[in-house]
């Protein structure tokens, strides 16, 4: 599923391809095509993202909120738009640009309230400037239930998902079992600081890099990492491979229906 600086990407490529003129809005494969119809020639004035939710903003108030879900892919592009596919659940266009979205979780018209109450349910978003980590906190700060689980918890922080979570719980040397009562608060700080930062260098790259500089392939001699989820991490699908830091052995195990991954000799209890 993609992580939130994903989706916050994906809402400024709208705002620079769309924002402020009339588009066409379609639904090749048919099931968004009554809502499609009411959107058609409007203009797009607006897009945002909360955690994993996009939300793209019409001219009258209405919106289309959209969670990618574990299958929903987007493509963007310039024409000639290619001929439509009954795969393609939400089409966008305008002279210059176009935007397909396939297999989405969610893809729904909204009206404010809705958009509101959808926000009310998530915990803040390290990419949203005026999103408070003292509400994460004050969950965390009380929970008996582990941190790795409860940073994947999109009630408590809103975007983090399995990479997010894996890395940066390593590069504060957290062990992801410990429970959430038990971290320390200049610790959270310190973690939501990171998150803020490593996520928008996210955005701006497109991909997910978390290794520091001391630690890049060239700096330590060793060959880059081959893989289809982005850049340089210290531990994330790394199991049973030397750590870059203390080279012992990267352990993995199920955790909040995810597959954690961690260094014991980095992040012991």
């Amino acid at each position: 599923m993609p992580e939130g600086h994903t989706i916050h990407r994906l809402a400024e490529d709208h705002l620079d391809r769309f924002a402020g003129r009339e588009v066409s809005v379609s639904s090749p494969q048919g099931r968004f095509a009554e809502s499609a119809a009411l959107l058609d020639g409007r203009i797009l004035d607006g897009a945002e993202a909360h955690g994993k939710h996009l939300f793209l903003a019409f001219e009258g108030g209405d919106w289309i909120h959209i969670h990618l879900g574990l299958f929903g892919k987007y493509a963007l592009g310039t024409p000639p738009v290619p001929p439509p596919t009954d795969t393609v659940r939400l089409r966008i266009a305008n002279g210059d640009h176009y935007s397909d979205l396939r297999g989405p979780t969610t893809c729904a018209l909204i009206a404010d309230g809705e958009k509101k109450a959808i926000h009310e349910r998530l915990g803040p978003d390290p990419l949203r400037p005026a999103d408070d980590p003292d509400r994460a906190w004050a969950r965390i700060s009380r929970s008996r239930t582990t941190v790795a689980a409860l940073l994947m918890d999109q009630k408590i922080v809103a975007g983090v998902g399995n990479v997010y979570r894996a890395e940066v719980l390593f590069r504060h040397g957290i062990d992801p079992y410990r429970l959430g009562k038990d971290l320390a608060r200049r610790e959270w700080d310190a973690i939501w600081a990171d998150l803020v930062l490593l996520m928008r260098e996210g955005v701006r790259n497109n991909r997910i890099d978390t290794v520091r500089d001391e630690h890049l392939p060239e700096a330590m001699g060793r060959p880059p990492r081959v893989d289809d989820h982005g850049g340089e991490v210290y531990v994330y699908r790394r199991a049973n491979m030397p750590c870059h830091i203390c080279g012992g052995e990267i352990r993995t195990a199920g955790l909040a229906a995810r597959n954690l991954f961690w260094c014991p000799g980095c992040q012991g209890r």
